[in-house]
């Protein structure tokens, strides 16, 4: 029998998940509190100029041409995607590092800074590489159910890679720090620091290095509006503005949702909001997780970012670019271990006209920039103010150019903006920390524990934070909801 299925929330995992359920022949209709569909993943159009508003890097192109091909179709069906050459550039106080856009241009660039490194670069992402394989074809297709997931016969010859980690690992071979900030950068995508980070994670640094770095031509919201169209094709129904106001339970069951104080039935329910909020749509009594268990666990970073629009091109600057010209470990433990504003940030800049000028006015350019920042702090205008100056300081001494007379657009946003638009717990942007005891079956669970038909998907589960594992988040729920309600 197919089943009414309700999905909350509109992010990758939500709409993957509705994809993969309606193909299974399902009823589906999907709840979005916001006006437009991607969660994380929104857009705002202003002034002529076109900002995605969450995540900017496209990386593990394979999840997604996988996402598609599942559903007979292809991905160039719905967008395009330029490879970056450059994939980005880091600078350091005394010099810039390339990352070009192939493992052979890369070794050149190692090799310049520390004589003999490009041999061991080779030997590491081979290895990296080789993680890779397990990862996406062993172990993030586990639902998160049984300890023994993890145990395969190739994770098994890798046991001491989950107790070692990167910083280890990339610390053996590669002495001069910039490499090394170059080669643990990668993992910052998984919300935590590379001395907290297992060094099977590595399989982060094949796909940098390896698969390279792209961009869907029109932005990353064109990789939403691509899921979005497939979900409706296969016949999801979908509303926005239509917030979830309560999960309704009888006799250990989900009986369906209220949003704008209509009550809509269903068989099952699926939760790809925030998990702390979804829980909080229950009853205090059919909640699986006290306050006192989030409040413990190792969340990823907040974000203040800023969205900027310039009147004129800007040069030194790449697609993507890391400014690494402090103290990384300062600001590090300025997030996780002594939360507070950072004294002298380390910041990521986007500048998506670089190689989309369709994204920015003719002659003008815009900016994205993010400063990681440690949740559940005080967010206030004057702040927001006070960094945007800090870090303009900085990027007009590293360019070598005034910039600041050309902004012609400027909008911040940060923890309490996250709050509100996502629900997000703290403030985070990234989910869990993956660390190692918040790995696998110690995530958060996919299936809630006390009621029958109720699930979770996202990056607060497995397998974790990003758009590629929240992609495969939603394929591997749905497979979990067919198994169980087939009947």
């Amino acid at each position: 029998m197919n089943k009414k299925i309700i999905v909350i929330g509109s992010g990758f995992s939500s709409l993957s998940a509705a994809c993969y359920l309606a193909k299974d022949g399902h009823s589906v209709e999907l709840f979005e509190k916001n006006k437009t569909l991607g969660g994380r993943c929104r857009q705002f159009i202003k002034d002529g100029f076109t900002f995605d508003i969450g995540p900017s890097w496209y990386w593990m192109p394979d999840v997604f041409e996988k996402f598609f091909k599942d559903f007979d179709r292809k991905r160039e069906d719905f967008y395009a995607l330029d490879k970056l050459s450059p994939a980005y550039k880091i600078f350091f106080k005394d010099d810039v590092i390339t990352i070009g856009d192939t493992l052979d241009k890369i070794c050149l660039e190692f090799e310049r800074i520390e004589k003999g490194s490009a041999i061991h670069l080779r030997k590491f992402i081979k290895k990296a590489q080789k993680n890779y394989e397990i990862a996406i074809n062993k172990v993030v297709l586990r639902p998160g159910i049984s300890p023994f997931e993890l145990v395969t016969p190739e994770t098994a010859m890798r046991v001491d890679q989950f107790f070692k980690t990167i910083s280890t690992q990339v610390r053996k071979k590669f002495k001069n720090p910039k490499l090394i900030s170059t080669l643990e950068f990668p993992v910052l995508f998984l919300g935590a620091k590379p001395s907290n980070t297992p060094s099977f994670y590595s399989f982060m640094n094949y796909a940098d290095f390896g698969l390279g770095t792209w961009h869907p031509k029109g932005g990353m919201y064109e990789v939403i509006k691509a899921m979005s169209s497939l979900a409706k094709e296969l016949g999801v129904k979908i509303h926005t503005e239509s917030p979830v106001e309560k999960i309704h339970v009888e006799n250990g069951k989900t009986t369906g949702i209220t949003t704008k104080n209509n009550f809509i039935a269903s068989d099952v329910v699926l939760s790809g909001a925030d998990y702390h909020h979804s829980e909080s749509l229950l009853d205090e009594n059919h909640r699986q997780y006290s306050e006192s268990y989030w409040n413990n666990k190792t969340f990823a970073p907040s974000s203040l970012l800023f969205f900027i629009g310039f009147d004129k091109k800007l040069t030194n600057v790449e697609h993507h670019n890391l400014f690494f010209d402090t103290d990384f470990s300062v600001h590090a433990k300025e997030i996780y271990d002594a939360p507070q504003w950072p004294s002298d940030p380390l910041f990521y800049v986007c500048n998506p006209s670089k190689t989309d000028p369709n994204v920015a006015p003719e002659g003008s350019e815009n900016l994205f920039i993010l400063m990681p920042l440690a949740t559940d702090l005080e967010d206030s205008d004057a702040l927001r103010e006070q960094y945007f100056h800090m870090i303009m300081d900085r990027l007009e001494e590293r360019l070598g150019t005034e910039i600041r007379p050309h902004v012609v657009y400027n909008r911040s946003y940060c923890r309490k903006d996250f709050e509100t638009d996502y629900h997000a717990y703290k403030g985070n942007a990234y989910g869990l920390s993956n660390v190692l005891m918040q790995t696998a079956i110690l995530k958060p669970r996919m299936k809630h524990r006390k009621l029958q038909n109720l699930y979770f998907t996202g990056q607060l589960t497995v397998p974790g934070p990003g758009m590629p594992p929240s992609l495969i988040s939603g394929e591997i729920v749905a497979d979990l909801i067919e198994k169980e309600h087939r009947l």
